[in-house]
């Protein structure tokens, strides 16, 4: 598939990951046993994902901006700092996407940094599924999954305004809610749109899995 020219990454990675312990930004992806080398991260395989659809890849950190620095631009990604992570991650949101416009993009591909990535097939569908959707006077995309909802998200201008014009104190389900007719939900297969990794155990759990169940 090629590049959208007008769509932008973001990753929100300004969580404290105070029950996980660790970063989850830097855990290792694939899981590997503890004392061997790992291949990559969350971080730097979401940066990947998202870098097939998109040349542009912002991450947007908080108190861990200056530790996960080195990984961001190794992986060839933008860095936008939340200087005030404590007001949630709506508000990382908010400055992803104010980034998103600086850089001249109307639209961008949203995701979580604490999940392992998505399929490439799962990312050209919702693209795709975007592209589509406009036409059809929609302003956003949304993986579902058994009835859950996840990321990535795919979000045109017209939502990328309602986002930055909302109360910090918002969330991104307040604004799908109040703007749910301008939103297409789009079927998938791939169950990476619905998890993501709060806790030691869940992340064990995640490693005793199939690993090849999760992306590329």
């Amino acid at each position: 598939m090629s590049r959208a020219p007008s769509l932008c990454g973001v990753i929100l990675a300004a969580g404290e990951s105070t029950r996980m312990g660790t970063d989850k930004a830097l855990l290792p992806w694939p899981p590997v046993p503890e004392g061997q080398p790992s291949r990559g991260t969350f971080l730097s395989a979401a940066i990947e994902s998202l870098s097939k659809v998109s040349a542009m890849v912002i991450v947007v950190g908080g108190k861990n901006a200056s530790r996960i620095a080195p990984f961001v631009f190794a992986s060839g990604a933008s860095l936008a700092e939340n200087q005030q992570p404590e007001r949630g991650q709506f508000s990382s949101l908010q400055i992803g996407l104010q980034e998103v416009l600086n850089h001249g993009r109307d639209a961008a591909i949203v995701t979580l940094v604490d999940r392992p990535p998505v399929h490439a097939k799962t990312i050209q569908h919702l693209c795709r599924e975007f592209c589509s959707a406009l036409e059809r006077g929609k302003w956003a995309v949304i993986p579902e999954i058994t009835g859950k909802h996840g990321h990535p998200i795919v979000v045109g201008r017209e939502m990328i305004e309602k986002f930055l014009k909302a109360p910090a104190t918002s969330s991104a389900r307040d604004i799908e809610h109040l703007y749910v007719a301008q939103i297409g939900y789009v079927s998938v297969e791939d169950p990476a749109v619905a998890v993501n990794i709060n806790t030691p155990d869940e992340y064990a759990a995640l490693g005793a899995a199939t690993p090849f169940a999760f992306g590329p």
